[in-house]
């Protein structure tokens, strides 16, 4: 399992879940009317 999830690509894409996480996570506590 270490060699999946050290490639790069893993990487980038739970990179990438984090930073949409966070940006929803900002996004509902801005406009939680939106919610």
């Amino acid at each position: 399992m270490t060699g999946i999830l050290t490639s790069p690509a893993v990487t980038v894409v739970l990179l990438l879940i984090a930073a949409a996480l966070l940006v929803y996570l900002v996004v509902a506590l801005v406009r939680p009317e939106r919610f």
